[in-house]
């Protein structure tokens, strides 16, 4: 039996996600957002905007400030093939462990699809000289679109298959290419060419777009800083968030949560949780607040294991492939969903009783998103059920 220091009840754990994560009060700018959460999501352009709005109150212009031209905010694709928005300052450690870990999974899967498709009899051989030749293209031609690589590079029209019975479809090597090389580090999401809500990135060397060279760590270093600023703005979790979290084995988990000396405490249900050896104080409870997080917010997915903020509610908030919807929180708890109307007024559609100061809260957060949308509607892929049933009821009932 693990000896653990103290008990960290599921109420001091809401309280610790009020305040580590920048919503139970603001924090100063984009980039002590994303600090906050250790990373912001990012396979949804506007999340990056819309979660760091919920935290520190940015505008449109402070975030496309602090990604475009500051850079002090990266985009990555990391855990769990997942785009993210990280601190640059931790880039080399996001390289060296899960960026690496999906760029190599990216590569033998390409090349078994090359070969299964009949583009090449070696299909590690193929990838290899397609992503040193695509590397070198962005490296002295770009900054390029997909669309721009793709069109002088006619061979990356090559399509593979994906997928089995209704969700089976061809595909484009380019796509496999591109992400490959992302996940890497060496080419990076550069200016968008599209509007704040859309995906439409110039691929630009990473070096060109940070202005210095940056190197992975070594892996084992790489996956303790990862652990450390997980546990520093989750903690305490458990062994199986941060695997889910890292998109990691067991063994690398257990291996840095002891490299970070990182301290057993006990959890409500009998879990066992994990924090660094300087956070063991208890966190006291906080005002009343309340936040309005868009889909894939890292604190509605930051864990595995989300009773203690989800409680009964992850079917109403969740789809079905566990990707978290826009949720309304009050206190450490998600208390409801929200989503816009066709006119960008933003609603709030609770999923349980709240006394009437939670209600009121959170509809002055929505009157301020709604004004701070200023007319734009953002309509995510990852809406939650309950959301798309409040459309769906509007729709019906005009």
């Amino acid at each position: 039996m693990v000896k653990v220091a103290r008990h960290v009840s599921d109420d001091e754990r809401r309280a610790r996600l009020g305040v580590r994560h920048g919503l139970a009060a603001p924090v100063a700018d984009t980039l002590a957002a994303a600090r906050a959460v250790t990373c912001l999501h990012a396979t949804e352009p506007a999340t990056v905007h819309l979660a760091a709005w919920a935290r520190s109150g940015a505008t449109l212009a402070d975030v496309d400030r602090t990604l475009y031209d500051d850079r002090t905010v990266v985009k990555q694709l990391a855990m769990r093939r997942t785009v993210f928005g990280f601190p640059r300052d931790l880039l080399p450690a996001v390289w060296g462990s899960a960026s690496a870990r999906v760029a190599a999974q990216q590569e033998r899967r390409m090349a078994k699809e090359v070969e299964a498709t009949g583009i090449a009899s070696d299909g590690e051989v193929w990838v290899k000289e397609h992503l040193a030749l695509v590397r070198r293209m962005i490296e002295q031609d770009g900054p390029l679109t997909t669309a721009e690589v793709r069109s002088a590079l006619p061979a990356l029209e090559a399509r593979v298959t994906r997928g089995k019975g209704s969700y089976q479809a061809d595909v484009a090597v380019a796509s496999s290419v591109i992400v490959t090389l992302a996940a890497s580090g060496a080419i990076v999401r550069g200016t968008n060419a599209g509007p704040w809500k859309t995906s439409r990135p110039r691929w630009t060397a990473t070096t060109q777009w940070l202005g210095e060279q940056l190197d992975p760590l070594p892996e084992p270093e790489a996956y303790a800083v990862l652990v450390a600023a997980w546990l520093k703005s989750f903690g305490p979790g458990t062994e199986a968030d941060l695997v889910w979290w890292l998109g990691a084995t067991k063994a690398a988990v257990r291996r840095a949560l002891t490299d970070v000396d990182a301290v057993p405490v006990s959890l409500d249900g009998g879990e066992t949780g994990w924090l660094l050896p300087d956070d063991l104080d208890p966190v006291p409870a906080t005002d009343h607040w309340a936040a309005l997080l868009p889909a894939l917010d890292p604190t509605t997915m930051g864990w595995k294991e989300r009773d203690f903020h989800l409680a009964a509610h992850a079917e109403q908030v969740f789809d079905r492939n566990g990707n978290g919807g826009p949720a309304a929180w009050y206190d450490g708890r998600v208390v409801g969903v929200w989503f816009q109307r066709d006119d960008a007024r933003v609603e709030v559609a609770l999923l349980e009783k709240v006394p009437r100061s939670a209600r009121t809260a959170l509809e002055a957060e929505a009157e301020e998103l709604t004004s701070w949308l200023d007319g734009d509607v953002v309509r995510s892929i990852y809406l939650s059920p309950r959301a798309r049933a409040h459309l769906a009821a509007s729709s019906d009932a005009t």
